[in-house]
């Protein structure tokens, strides 16, 4: 009885070895990390809340109630049409081996990539999903520029226009192996790739689209405060996703990216509330959640390269430039970036990417980051591209963003709804819906 007990306990022994070397040996063939994978699946998760419903809330309680749900139609839209289009052919223009500015077509509807298919150490089917949920971002950032008068079907073709035509390109030049990403620019998870294109397509499109009817002359008040505050927590919360994923593991790299992702927003929102409460007497609700998404928006090309000290002054600097940037184009310029996409996410992206070139250095004290890119040796080397990146990718998107304008305009017979159709709300023009029926 023994000797059975004996020959069985050895027999399991071998199949626990056996298994055990099996599933190293897999491990080591594709290179899999559970962790990482696991991070980066809930990564995902978190970005796409930014978009739905983070954003689609946050813009939707800015706008008047008459054309909150054109808003909400097109953030759900641009994510569907923008999740189709990365799989069939923008991830393979943003990843594949290509040449210094765009990348090939093997990648196409994912024609290499299977379940075993890896990127580092985690699936790449995951990395094209987690990259995915910038791609849906991105486009839907623009849509602030323009909101309250485009006609929805010009949103459509433009946002499908501009994701392979500008977004894939440039994520190719960054994160893809193109020519930015071997000059060593610093852009850890979007400040030229997302808010600085974002950025520009929208005060390109406030630009050729023209002001909202009473821009200037009578006050165009948010419709839902609750709405934009309660998107704006989302967005903070999944900001962590899209900084803190952007180191692809889990690991100190993301720890440090999310902690200074928390301090630079919130350095940003009191930076904006004060500025506020100085000027004008009174903080305003809508002024803390702006300051917040300025103060993340700079952070972002930054949070993977510069240390928690660091962070808090270029939060504090997000929330007082770009404070300044709204009142000077909404008043000075008399631009109508209907919800402050320019003045936000570009200034603040374009700030923050030439700040990552300084707060990166290692002989700052308690403001030291964590180095400078091994091809610049020095600051003055990492700043010099970090201004090449910061001019590229501001001119290739402000120049292609209104060349598709101009096209689209012709194809459609115009870009802007009627004054009519205005004046009643797109709610009702364009999808024939009102968002409240009380």
């Amino acid at each position: 009885m023994s000797y059975q007990k004996s020959k069985l306990s050895y027999q399991a022994l071998l199949v626990l070895a056996a298994s055990s070397f099996t599933s190293t040996a897999w491990a080591d063939a594709t290179q899999l990390n559970g962790a990482n994978t696991a991070w980066i699946l809930s990564s995902s998760a978190l970005v796409l809340l930014m978009t739905l419903p983070g954003l689609a809330l946050f813009y939707g309680g800015l706008v008047r109630s008459k054309n909150v749900l054109s808003i909400l139609m097109q953030c759900f839209s641009i994510a569907a049409i923008a999740s189709i289009l990365w799989f069939v052919i923008g991830y393979s223009i943003a990843f594949d081996t290509g040449n210094g500015f765009i990348g090939g077509l093997s990648k196409a509807f994912l024609a290499s990539i299977g379940r075993e298919s890896v990127s580092g150490d985690i699936p790449e089917p995951l990395f094209m999903l987690f990259q995915m949920t910038f791609a849906i971002i991105t486009p839907a950032l623009i849509i602030g520029g323009f909101a309250e008068r485009m006609k929805f079907f010009a949103v459509l073709i433009f946002s499908s226009a501009w994701l392979l035509l500008v977004y894939a390109p440039i994520t190719h030049w960054v994160w893809g192996g193109g020519w930015l990403a071997k000059l060593g620019l610093y852009d850890f998870a979007g400040g030229t790739v997302v808010h600085i294109t974002a950025g520009v397509a929208a005060l390109v499109a406030a630009k050729v689209l023209g002001p909202r009817r009473g821009f200037l002359n009578s006050a165009i008040m948010p419709h839902n405060l609750t709405m934009t505050v309660t998107g704006a927590g989302m967005l903070w919360v999944g900001w962590f996703g899209f900084n803190g994923g952007s180191a692809l593991g889990a690991n100190g790299t993301a720890a440090m990216a999310i902690l200074a992702t928390h301090l630079a927003a919130s350095m940003g929102a009191i930076t904006w509330a004060a500025i506020e409460w100085y000027k004008f007497g009174k903080a305003s609700a809508l002024g803390i959640v702006t300051g917040m998404v300025a103060g993340l928006g700079t952070i972002t090309p930054a949070s993977g390269y510069v240390g928690p000290a660091g962070a808090l002054v270029i939060g504090f600097l997000g929330g007082m430039v770009c404070f300044f940037s709204t009142v000077y184009i909404k008043q000075k310029l008399k631009i109508d970036d209907s919800l402050d996409v320019f003045p936000v996410h570009g200034v603040g992206g374009i700030l923050g990417t030439l700040l990552a070139g300084v707060f990166s250095s290692t002989q700052l004290g308690i403001f030291s980051g964590y180095g400078f890119a091994a091809v610049n040796p020095t600051m003055i080397d990492q700043l010099g591209v970090q201004i090449i990146g910061v001019v590229a990718t501001f001119t290739y998107t402000a120049v292609v963003t209104w060349l598709l304008f101009v096209v689209i305009s012709k194809l459609l017979g115009g870009l802007r709804v009627s004054t009519e159709q205005e004046v009643n709300g797109l709610d009702l023009s364009e999808h024939e819906e009102t968002g409240y029926s009380l």
